[in-house]
């Protein structure tokens, strides 16, 4: 049977309706501000010709009020999955020329269908958030489908990759499904993410506010915490989603994309001792320590405006895929605090589903102290660090570069906490305190009595870290795997991680710990 010329006139006819919608001065527009529409973006994010749509003709229903006759392309979201490489994956795009591109039953029936089939395929979800939030033409009906969005998203976790990237508005509670996914990426100039905006927060509490005060992209980068990235404009914004992904296995059951081709170097580099400062209590600068040691200097940081006291993020070892969690001694001395202890637990907890072995660098003098931190509850805050690197099943390898004091040594995934291997520089010191505080609390009466009590505080001082901060007094006692040169340590944690990536580490049968939230 041949099918008849017109019926496929009105095909072609219907796709180009729905595809070619936006009128070429709006999108000039749209260019213009740095932003794609919503078919862009997908052709920008998959390899030419591999992505196929799903659920193009689906529709609202009319009987909503106000909704008859109103044609809505694809509902108001683009739907499907392609490829990138060799690696397939599910995207969702909510496009703001279609009624603002705001959530109805349908368009959550196209974004969740897109979800549990990347579920059931095991690869990575791109989720572009761009929508003015409910359909309020739909009422409850629009409610119900943010709750199958986000009953799908906390589905999905831990199971595949979730990259959301917010490129225009996000309010509401669409806000809620970006936040349950693994990275959130915003755009500088045309996102915004909040639960209610300036005139609501005016009329309920009197205070005058604005969007850029509470739902901005640098807002979220540096405050809230809630972006993980910020991009330049959508263009740069899949390019971060790519370079995230390069990391990334495409569900739990697999490995991260690991070189293991790549030869470990031997050789020794003499010129990070040079990075040491002479005086212990001058800053390490950490970023010029993680450049030496990683592949090509190269670091993927993650949070890197929020809580600047530790770095997070992406790089490899001779191939092999890591997360680092690093102290920064420049940020606060490098010590822990609320903020600190929340970013680090959740990256750890975001590696250890991945397969991601942890490579952490420890510089720490402790918890901040403080009256506010206290109130806010660092005890709970800090035991989310120990609860996650506790519970981390992955390759753990530590390296202690200086200072790791009380509860932080713990914190920063000692052996105790179940680190695989564990090294220390000649400049460590590891010790209940610090030597300054030390000497205080237990020489007080001998530095009474001496005639120069500076320069007896500093010879007791030494003489603490001699004996008791050492770390070959740690080595003795077996709380560390061996002490190494500054210089040794890229070779050293690379034959670490290929010897511990066939690690198998069996926990007790439950449901899931109880972490402290």
């Amino acid at each position: 049977m041949t099918i008849k010329p017109e019926l496929m006139e009105t095909l072609r006819k219907k796709r180009a309706k729905i595809s070619q919608h936006i009128a070429p001065e709006k999108l000039s527009t749209m260019h213009a501000k740095g932003m794609l529409s919503a078919r862009e973006r997908i052709d920008a994010l998959f390899d030419a010709g591999t992505f196929q749509e799903v659920g193009m003709h689906a529709r609202h229903n009319a009987v909503h009020f106000g909704m008859e006759g109103k044609d809505l392309p694809a509902d108001g979201v683009i739907t499907g999955s392609g490829y990138l490489g060799n690696q397939q994956i599910a995207a969702f795009c909510q496009d703001f020329s279609v009624m603002a591109g705001s959530l109805g039953k349908m368009q959550a029936r196209k974004i969740s269908r897109a979800m549990r089939y990347a579920l059931k395929t095991g690869i990575p979800v791109v989720a572009f958030k761009d929508s003015g939030g409910a359909r309020i033409q739909e009422g409850v009906d629009a409610l119900s489908g943010y709750g199958d969005v986000f009953y799908a998203n906390v589905l999905l976790s831990g199971v595949v990759p979730q990259i959301a990237v917010v490129c225009g508005p996000c309010a509401g509670g669409a806000a809620y499904s970006p936040a349950l996914m693994d990275f959130v990426i915003m755009t500088r100039n045309n996102s915004y993410m909040c639960l209610t905006g300036p005139e609501v927060i005016k009329a309920v509490t009197g205070r005058t506010t604005t969007m850029n005060e509470i739902g901005s992209a640098e807002m979220h980068a540096a405050v809230s915490g809630n972006a993980h990235f910020v991009a330049e404009d959508d263009q740069h914004a899949i390019d971060l989603v790519k370079h995230i992904l390069s990391y990334l296995p495409s569900n739990n059951t697999e490995d991260p994309p690991h070189d293991l081709s790549t030869a470990i170097e031997e050789t020794t580099d003499h010129g990070m001792n040079d990075l040491i400062p002479a005086d212990p209590s001058e800053p390490l600068e950490m970023y010029a320590v993680i450049r030496r040691l990683v592949d090509n200097g190269e670091l993927l940081e993650v949070h890197a405006s929020f809580a600047r006291n530790v770095i997070v993020g992406f790089a490899r070892f001779s191939g092999v895929v890591v997360g680092i969690v690093a102290n920064q001694p420049m940020v606060m001395a490098g010590a822990l605090d609320l903020n600190a202890a929340d970013k680090v637990a959740r990256f750890v907890r975001t590696c250890n589903v991945f397969n991601i072995p942890l490579v952490t660098l420890v510089d720490v003098p402790g918890f901040l102290p403080g009256v506010e931190e206290e109130r806010g509850g660092i005890i709970r805050h800090g035991a989310k660090m120990l609860f996650a690197f506790a519970s981390c099943t992955t390759p753990k390898i530590t390296v202690i570069l200086r200072k790791a004091y009380g509860g932080s040594y713990l914190a920063m995934c000692s052996q105790e906490l179940g680190a695989d291997m564990v090294f220390a520089w000649p400049t460590a010191e590891i010790a209940v305190m610090g030597a300054d505080a030390a000497v205080k609390m237990l020489y007080r009466k001998d530095l009474d009595k001496a005639e120069d009590r500076a320069a007896r505080a500093a010879e007791l001082a030494q003489e603490y870290r001699d004996e008791f901060a050492s770390p070959y007094e740690a080595a003795a006692n077996f709380y560390i795997t061996d002490v190494i040169e500054p210089g040794e340590t890229r070779s050293m944690i690379s034959l670490a991680l290929r010897k511990t990536l066939g690690k198998r580490e069996l926990r007790p049968s439950k449901k899931h710990g109880n972490m402290p939230m």
